[in-house]
């Protein structure tokens, strides 16, 4: 099935047969991803003799794999991220990133990054988008080389495992107009950062200190954390769909589906 739709005056077509997910397939009895401690997803049989198969899943959507959250992450009110991502497509752009060292970029977080830590830069992200020549559409996907690199099934731990968020780059995809993005990252935010969140909290126009929702900028926005966007899939503009389940909870696991887009 071939989609046809016009963007920023452009003409731009999708094949919707041809959906390639980036969420790390969680296999309950095998490898998984894992971060913050979590125990690992598990499954058990409900009840034995009925004559098929009824298990009783358990797992932490933060932790055990790909998952979509919204700004009930923050906040003491119970906001669900299933109310906040209706569902839909929306125009993304995939971009690699190559993560700068703490010590080697002006940029920063709060609180200030360790030396040896690694950021995810707005001069990065500039750089991105000027390769590509065009409008930042309302998603962007980020992918980092350093975890490419290792496999969808790595375990993080420490006080700072994976590149995150510097504070400008948040800022710069909320200047750009980002609704959702995309990070093949366990956090936008350091792993150990005093809770403050600040990527997060910049992300969601939440100001420090509140717990309030009401008190959101942008509560519209969404975080995909711990995608698995595969070597194979080109730098470019796609169709995102993040395909999440119905829960009643501050994130989900979901299932990010992108489909290529022509420019015609």
């Amino acid at each position: 099935m071939i989609m046809r739709f016009e963007w920023a005056g452009r003409q731009l077509s999708a094949d919707l047969s041809r959906p390639v997910s980036i969420a790390i397939p969680l296999d309950f009895d095998g490898p998984q991803a894992a971060c913050f401690d979590a125990p690992p997803a598990s499954s058990r049989p409900l009840h034995a003799g009925l004559g098929c198969n009824c298990d009783s899943l358990t797992l932490t959507p933060h932790c055990n794999g790909t998952h979509t959250e919204c700004v009930g992450h923050l906040t003491e009110d119970r906001v669900a991220v299933s109310e906040r991502v209706p569902g839909g497509l929306v125009l993304a752009l995939l971009v690699t990133i190559e993560s700068a060292a703490a010590a080697a970029t002006p940029e920063d977080s709060d609180p200030l990054p360790a030396p040896g830590d690694l950021l995810v830069t707005a001069a990065a992200l500039d750089a991105a988008l000027r390769s590509h020549e065009s409008a930042v559409p309302r998603a962007m996907i980020l992918r980092t080389t350093r975890e490419s690199a290792r496999g969808p099934h790595h375990h993080y731990r420490g006080p700072a495992p994976a590149p995150y968020l510097s504070r400008q780059a948040a800022v710069w995809l909320v200047d750009h107009g980002i609704d959702h993005v995309v990070l093949d990252l366990p956090s936008a935010d350091r792993a150990e950062d005093g809770g403050r969140l600040t990527a997060h909290r910049t992300f969601f126009g939440l100001p420090a200190g509140s717990r309030r929702a009401r008190d959101a900028k942008r509560p519209q926005a969404s975080i995909t954390e711990l995608a698995w966007i595969a070597p194979a899939i080109a730098d470019g503009h796609y169709l995102l769909d993040l395909q999440i389940p119905a829960f009643l909870s501050d994130a989900a696991p979901s299932r990010p589906l992108l489909y290529a887009v022509d420019f015609t």
